[in-house]
């Protein structure tokens, strides 16, 4: 009994064991290696089709193999002089050195094929503009980028020519925000969730990028929403590479999110953001997010660095740490110069310090004039296409218009003919052809005065965008003058003259930016208005707790520039004089609200050391007690103050 207990034992285990096997092997053969398929194929053909139709080509193979291979392919399609299979191998070759990093030999392999382009189909010459392309975006050749994207318009491989990712790579984040609103957002389905959870994230990119963080922070947050609800999205199925592909999105987010909070000081709340996405991307060695790891490691590092944990800032930021752009590379210097200068190591300090002069000579002067011209280059070609687009329109419109003239010729001549034909239906006839011409006469002129109001909303928001342009332009101008002025009331007088023309060019800014070009939402408008000022007044202002309640009001231009002004007055003196000491524990308290369709009430209030003694001689030299008077006095109000508060100051007044 036993033996026969034993034997049936050993066969249930030699079966299972044999059926491992096989379904190990059967794995073996449905996933062959991508290297291995590549080179079954026999066509050159084949194989360039599949190289660049496959997915994650170097995960088991390296790329230098990849390209030992296709150097193989290539002497012996050189020897054999085949031209045809010379161009498709060259063609590998030129993406393997793209992928490998070195733009300049697959640029020149590339111009190489495009020297011939004439021989090639449009398979082919799509493949080619496309890694041109990349090559010339990389190497920021983006003159040269720009005449490839014409040429694939041209050649029908790409209808919709967009300029957004140039736009940004030249700094131009809001124009390239707005492009990219124009070409991305309708391509969006409503539930494509991953698609509108990377639409957020680089609007949140190009807010950031922009120095508006508060708003990019609440569109990261959009971006994180939509990713975990595709994730948890259990009605439809997703693969393993669907998968990996959303944890990559959602890692990234989440180090825009903790980035975010470093921008806004917030160094507590953005380390475990920043953790959680440099442990991600990790995970997933991927060239592309070498550059996102990096930033994310100089984020903490100056968290941690701020919080003056300088052991765990070490841990992040190293020598070893790649920073293959020249904004990383500063950034690094500047925080290992910031870690020597709080250990008092001021000599590393020093050296770190010469370091980011030497590369802002070597590099940042050179760039800037190159930048001009390449604006330039973008300015007019974006300004070409849209031309181009409005050519087309005029022609659509003028064959409408002969269409439209001809059926009426037509229409006529059916008339006449009736006319004698049909005597006793006259009257009728003509009355109804009389209004059938009145009904299309009133739907022209709708459609015009339609047409007038968009092109008036147009032009408005151009002009608001044109004032706010030339506003900046004059601050930067005061800026200018400031570095070259010894007097230190000069500079204070030019700092201050720079803070009221800030506050007026965001309320053109916001006018441009808003739907409704009549109001101004003032929330909004304040919290981007204390961030102005803010960065005037680096030494302070960044540790007050300030409250803004405006939610909900809003204010036309003729009245929001003189609140702006005075608001930005109060914020300044708050920031110069309230806090002398410590202004940890400072609060700004400002407060707008409707008492009823017209008329409101406004307070401003802070805990400072208050008001001097001789406030009343002051209001007569003050310039900035003046200003506000005579700001009230446009407002048709009088500005009040609590001057019997034991701390801080209590401005307040009625208005209408």
């Amino acid at each position: 009994m036993n033996n026969i207990y034993y034997k049936n034992t050993i066969f249930i285990w030699a079966v299972f064991f044999l059926s491992v096997v096989v379904s190990a092997q059967k794995e073996n053969d449905t996933e062959e290696n991508l290297f291995q398929q590549f080179q079954d194929f026999e066509t050159p053909d084949e194989k360039l089709t599949f190289f660049f139709n496959a997915q994650d080509l170097y995960r088991e193979t390296s790329t230098y193999d990849w390209l030992d291979l296709v150097n193989l392919y290539l002497n012996a399609a050189i020897k054999d002089e085949d031209s045809a299979e010379i161009e498709r191998y060259k063609l590998i070759q030129a993406r393997i050195y793209y992928d490998l990093g070195d733009y300049d030999k697959s640029l020149a392999i590339s111009k190489e094929l495009y020297a011939e382009k004439e021989d090639l189909d449009i398979y082919l010459k799509s493949k080619l503009l496309d890694i041109m392309d990349d090559n010339y975006g990389q190497l920021t050749m983006y003159t040269e980028q720009i005449e490839i994207r014409k040429e694939q318009r041209e050649l029908g491989i790409n209808e919709n020519v967009a300029f957004y990712d140039i736009y940004a790579n030249l700094g131009m984040y809001r124009k390239a925000m707005e492009h990219y609103i124009d070409n991305v957002k309708k391509t969006i389905e409503e539930n494509d969730f991953y698609a509108q959870a990377e639409y957020y994230n680089n609007l949140g990119n190009y807010l950031r990028l922009d120095e508006s963080a508060p708003t990019a922070l609440s569109h990261y947050k959009k971006a994180k929403g939509y990713i975990d609800v595709y994730m948890n999205l259990i009605t439809r199925k997703k693969s393993e590479e669907e998968i990996e592909q959303a944890n990559l999105l959602r890692g990234i987010i989440e180090g825009n999110i903790g980035k975010c909070h470093v921008d806004l000081k917030q160094y507590k709340e953005a380390i475990p953001h920043l953790e959680s996405a440099i442990n991600t991307l990790k995970k997933h060695k991927t060239k592309d997010l070498s550059s996102e790891i990096t930033e994310n490691s100089l984020a903490i590092s100056e968290c941690y660095l701020q919080l003056e944990d300088y052991g765990k800032a070490t841990d992040f930021l190293s020598d070893n740490l790649e920073t293959k752009t020249t904004k990383n590379l500063l950034r690094k210097n500047r925080l290992f110069a910031l870690y020597y200068d709080r250990t008092e190591d001021y000599k590393n300090a020093s050296i770190y310090l010469k370091k980011n002069i030497r590369v802002r000579d070597s590099v940042l002067d050179n760039q800037s004039e190159l930048r001009k011209q390449q604006l330039a280059t973008v300015m007019g070609q974006d300004l070409a296409v849209s031309q181009t687009m409005l050519a087309e329109q005029k022609l659509a419109l003028e064959k409408s218009r002969v269409d439209m003239m001809a059926k009426e010729r037509n229409i006529n001549l059916v008339l006449i003919s009736l006319l004698f034909t049909l005597v006793g239906f006259a009257g009728l006839v003509y009355a109804y052809l009389k209004s059938i011409k009145n009904q299309r006469l009133i739907a022209e002129q709708k459609y015009i005065i339609e047409n007038a109001l968009v092109e008036k909303d147009s032009l408005l928001k151009e002009i608001h965008h044109r004032v706010k342009n030339n506003l900046q332009m004059v601050s930067s101008l005061l800026s200018l003058q400031t570095k070259n002025t010894r007097s230190k009331a000069a500079i204070e007088a030019l700092e201050e003259g720079k803070s009221r023309v800030k506050a007026m060019a965001l309320i053109h800014q916001k006018l441009y930016q808003n739907e409704d070009l009549s109001v101004i939402e003032m929330q909004s408008y304040i919290e981007s208005l204390i961030n102005s000022v803010q960065s005037v007044y680096k030494k302070g202002g960044h540790n007050i707790n300030i409250t803004v309640d405006a939610e909900g009001v809003e204010l036309d231009i003729d009245r929001a520039i003189p609140f702006g002004l005075m608001l930005n007055e109060l914020v300044s003196n708050s920031f110069k004089y309230a806090f002398p000491d410590d202004d940890e524990n400072g609060k700004i308290y400002i407060h707008i609200r409707k008492i009823g369709e017209k008329e409101g009430y406004f307070e401003y209030s802070d805990n400072g050391i208050g008001l001097p003694e001789d406030t009343d001689e002051r209001a007569n030299s003050s310039m900035g007690i003046r200003l506000m008077n005579r700001l009230a006095n446009q407002l048709q109000t009088t500005l009040n103050i609590d001057k019997t508060a034991e701390d801080g100051v209590r401005y307040w007044f009625n208005f209408s």
